[in-house]
């Protein structure tokens, strides 16, 4: 959950430069997460440590799933439409928000009804589904993700990379190697084609350092690039959390997006003292993660069999 909020706000300053050498111009001095954003990118009036337009909706969904115990999605729907409806709002609206407000506008109280969207929304807040469902059997996280994804994203492509993204964590969770865990998810029998497809794509490229892959699979949000960038990133540094983290950054594009998905994964496979203390204390809403963190948690203790 942790790694899930790091990874995002560390490339809040950085997000969606493609080119390398304007991101270089911009940061002589070097990038090392936690820019504050510059004059006309995309999410100015943010400071370092706030999160981007993920991180805000990942806190929605660790909020709500804190406080109904699992995911329902009602409660995360109207969080969500509050939030980004809110006067004076500076978060970014990308195309899922935007479109799923408006099919909202069209027809209220309907939370299965998202945008055609193929980016990475879903992928970069469901961690905290995952850990709500722990205990619980297999097909109900799955209906769970699902349901999640539909909130926001009605997308073949969405709900694929989100269920395969939630399998990796579940594995990951159990204790599990990262690369073991890949190697599952390369070779499922259960998973969608389109995801073992992602999985192979990124082993393909494993020798290659984060730079040249991201420039390969393309860095841009749809998850046709941007989940196995991700992947590749986190088996390439399958052992060390900031090295994944920068690595993503580094490469440029929607690395915010990229480095939710890295962090989470590698802070479910290596714990939360794999994260920098001091990546947590730069958190702007730590406080308030750590209070949703608490009572999830104590949920998931009072659910546990036995």
């Amino acid at each position: 959950l942790w790694g899930q909020f790091v990874g995002d706000a560390a490339g809040l300053g950085t997000h969606w430069i493609y080119d390398l050498s304007d991101m270089a111009r911009r940061f002589p001095g070097g990038v090392y997460g936690f820019e504050t954003p510059g004059s006309g990118h995309y999410h100015e009036g943010k400071k370092s440590g706030d999160q981007t337009h993920y991180g805000d909706a990942a806190l929605l969904v660790l909020e709500s799933v804190a406080a109904c115990g699992e995911f329902r999605e009602a409660d995360f729907g109207m969080r969500l439409e509050a939030f980004f409806s809110l006067p004076g709002c500076i978060t970014y609206r990308d195309n899922s928000t935007r479109d799923t407000l408006a099919h909202l506008e069209e027809e209220p109280d309907n939370y299965q009804n998202g945008a055609i969207d193929d980016e990475p929304a879903t992928v970069t807040r469901l961690a905290p589904v995952v850990v709500a469902y722990t205990n619980r059997e297999p097909a109900a996280l799955a209906d769970a993700i699902r349901r999640l994804t539909l909130v926001t994203q009605n997308h073949p492509t969405a709900l694929v990379c989100a269920a395969a993204s939630a399998e990796l964590l579940r594995h990951l969770l159990t204790g599990m190697p990262f690369r073991e865990a890949f190697e599952l998810g390369r070779k499922s029998s259960t998973d969608s084609y389109d995801a073992s497809d992602y999985f192979e794509l990124a082993y393909t490229r494993r020798e290659e350092d984060v730079i040249s892959a991201t420039d390969y699979f393309g860095k841009s949000c749809p998850l046709s690039e941007s989940f196995p960038a991700a992947l590749h990133a986190a088996w390439r540094h399958h052992d060390n959390f900031a090295e994944a983290v920068l690595a993503t950054i580094h490469a440029g594009g929607d690395n915010a997006g990229r480095a939710a998905m890295v962090g989470s994964w590698l802070g479910a496979c290596l714990g939360v003292e794999s994260i920098p203390p001091s990546c947590i204390e730069r958190l702007s809403e730590r406080e308030r993660i750590q209070s949703a963190i608490d009572q999830l948690l104590t949920r998931c203790i009072d659910q546990k069999p036995g």
